[in-house]
């Protein structure tokens, strides 16, 4: 039976949530504040936290980046208002499994806590901070889409995949970054060789040296056992390091060290140990940026980047929108038994005129979610969340606001050389909403 530990000061919402989980299944145990919670983590062990956003002597989003490094087994749920869409996002970009919007619907809360502790669960076998071995048998699930970013993104990992070259991913988070990583990893000659994915954001810095290289048994405090660390684990395949800029400098600079002479030395060992690898690295920060603002070493920076590949957003994926759902809805009916045929007119259109902040990883829980509600052979409006509605009346309301729209456009169109898709994302709107403003200022 999993355990809950729920975080909520409304002492009768929190009793209520306690009772209908426990009905279901859970053990649950409950804390009114920060405070309690910390103290309950400490002495008890949970497989699930589910939080409130707001709490009276903590930041929701501080309380997760706290427990993710604490407990990063731990997956968090947070709970929000519906105003607080955009934070949750923001939450779930910093580590958190989903989140829920209040008023709850029963069977979301439900579903979101068995996605998120189906989640934890492979992870606890291969998590991103241990050994996650990628055989030639795992099913990828990069798909190959129509857009042109999506054919560029494509033509790019089958041009480097059969090289040794280091390759760093960028893009948002959400955009399938690892799916790049292990889809190069196993169009490689390293295929038939481990794939290694570390979570940098998730490894203390005083920790990386051992999980990097590796230590021996009561070489420090804790270090019960001889542990092999990721760059031995790896050897012979690929190390995907996700998020690297997230290291500190003095873990940046043990990394360079290792990258430059493969070989490693174990934490209180004084034998090295060569290493043959593929790095390849991923992040969703401007490193460029980082370097010249001291913050990420330049000489890792051009180790990591002998070639770059753009992790394209789902707005700039626009003609694979429907596409992914589509796959998504396989993978949501075969994972809840469950034969929803596809989507409705208005689903798409709605679909297509949302911004989706939370790319690829958002469309997959929104279209899983959606599949589990519906009851029909197509997914219905009804069974979407309602920041859907309210991020689409909100944007296209502020557009309208524009009195000098039409000038904008064609500023916007200028500046991007006629591209529509560069244009609608200067413009902050669709590229279907902005063809249908062309139309109506008969812009050619």
């Amino acid at each position: 039976m999993s355990k809950i530990l729920i975080i909520e000061d409304d002492i009768s919402f929190c009793k209520l949530l306690e009772k209908f989980l426990t009905k279901n299944n859970y053990a649950v145990s409950i804390a009114f504040s920060a405070a309690e919670a910390r103290l309950a983590i400490q002495n008890e062990v949970f497989d699930l936290i589910l939080t409130d956003l707001r709490l009276p002597d903590a930041d929701g989003i501080e309380l997760l980046a706290e427990f993710k490094t604490n407990y990063p087994q731990i997956p968090v749920v947070l709970m929000t208002g519906y105003s607080e869409v955009s934070t949750a996002v923001k939450a779930i970009k910093n580590g958190a499994a989903d989140y829920i919007s209040k008023p709850f619907n029963p069977d979301e809360v439900l579903v979101v806590i068995a996605n998120a502790l189906t989640t934890e669960t492979t992870a606890v076998s291969t998590p991103k901070t241990t050994v996650k071995e990628i055989k030639e048998s795992t099913t990828l699930e990069y798909v190959q889409g129509i857009s042109t970013a999506s054919k560029k993104l494509t033509e790019h990992i089958k041009l480097v995949s059969p090289t040794d070259i280091s390759v760093l991913i960028i893009g948002e988070s959400g955009t399938g970054k690892e799916i790049i990583a292990q889809s190069i990893h196993q169009q490689s000659r390293r295929k038939e060789n481990n794939f290694i994915a570390v979570d940098c954001g998730a490894i203390p810095k005083e920790l990386a040296a051992s999980e990097f290289f590796g230590h021996l048994k009561g070489s420090f405090t804790g270090a019960i056992s001889d542990k092999m660390g990721y760059f031995e684990a790896a050897n012979g395949g690929t190390l995907f390091l996700d998020e690297i800029g997230n290291l500190s400098y003095e873990n940046q600079i043990q990394l360079l060290r290792a990258l430059q002479e493969r070989k490693i030395k174990p934490v209180g060992s004084n034998k090295e140990i060569e290493v043959d690898i593929r790095i390849i690295t991923a992040t969703n920060e401007d490193l460029r940026e980082a370097v010249k603002n001291g913050d990420f070493r330049e000489d890792l920076y051009h180790r990591i980047n002998e070639f770059s590949i753009h992790s394209p957003s789902l707005v700039e994926r626009e003609e694979d929108l429907i596409l992914f759902a589509e796959f998504f809805l396989e993978k949501a009916n075969a994972q809840l038994h469950k034969d929803v045929i596809g989507f409705s007119k208005e689903v798409v259109t709605i679909f297509q005129n949302y911004d989706w902040p939370g790319n690829l990883r958002e469309l997959q829980n929104c279209v899983k979610r959606a599949a589990l509600l519906t009851q029909g052979d197509f997914i219905e409006s009804a069974v979407l969340p309602v920041e859907f509605f309210n991020q689409n009346e909100s944007k296209n309301d502020s557009f309208s606001l524009f009195e000098n729209e039409k000038e904008a456009i064609e500023n916007a169109l200028v500046k991007t050389k006629n591209n529509k898709t560069e244009a609608a994302k200067l413009l902050k709107i669709t590229r279907k909403t902005l063809y249908n403003k062309l139309k109506l200022y008969d812009i050619q």
